[in-house]
């Protein structure tokens, strides 16, 4: 798997964003680019900013013991798999603001590095290794670029 703390791939994967146009059309579902944008910006939101609530102790149970392995793994999300609330994008969106807000979420998380995460608290699944953070952020966007076709 690619490797978000390391510039090569982090150009690599910044370089595919970089082909997306306002007209780019899905390969599956429902999204548009802009909003495709938006939506993968929540994952680097859910790090950076205290703009999503967090899961009661409950949810958070359910989600450490039954979803975290799912999103942090090697293996490729399926093709419209459901994903939590806060990362349904409702309202339009502007893609080019979405895509350098997220190329900068990109390049933030490649320059605060690995030792950064690792053993850092994601929002919803606990204390996570470096692997795992790479994991979760390069997959995701792994999946939403292939979905529009970069």
């Amino acid at each position: 798997m690619s490797n978000v703390f390391s510039t090569v791939d982090t150009n690599e994967i910044t370089s595919r964003i970089s082909k997306l146009t306002p007209d780019s059309k899905p390969l599956w579902g429902k999204m548009s680019v802009a909003k495709m944008l938006a939506h993968c910006n929540v994952t680097y939101e859910l790090v950076y900013e205290d703009k999503h609530p967090k899961p009661n102790p409950i949810i958070k149970f359910i989600l450490k013991t039954f979803v975290k392995k799912l999103v942090v793994n090697e293996i490729p999300y399926k093709h419209n798999s459901q994903t939590a609330p806060y990362f349904i994008i409702k309202d339009n969106k502007d893609f080019e603001y979405e895509k350098a807000r997220l190329i900068t979420h990109i390049n933030k998380t490649q320059q605060l590095g690995e030792n950064h995460f690792d053993g850092k608290e994601s929002h919803s699944f606990g204390i996570l290794s470096k692997t795992e953070w790479n994991n979760m952020f390069y997959k995701h966007l792994n999946h939403h670029l292939s979905q529009f076709g970069v």
